[in-house]
């Protein structure tokens, strides 16, 4: 018997790893997909961090205020 030679576990178990590994890419592409999407919307991207900054104060800033 030859050592080289294939045997169809390894081309089932090949199969189902391609199949992964397409799944996994996908998945990347889409969460790098929306990433960029929500970076580039051009709005601010300034949040709640845990410290007080005027910028984000509505009563300070009346540009983020008039949300409605």
């Amino acid at each position: 018997m030859s050592i080289a030679r294939e045997h169809e576990i390894h081309r089932r178990r090949f199969g189902r790893n391609l199949g992964v590994a397409l799944t996994l890419a996908a998945f990347i592409a889409l969460v790098f997909a929306l990433t960029i999407a929500k970076v580039s919307g051009g709005g601010s991207i300034d949040a709640f961090d845990h410290t007080y900054r005027p910028v984000i104060d509505p009563a300070i800033n009346p540009a983020i205020g008039a949300r409605e």
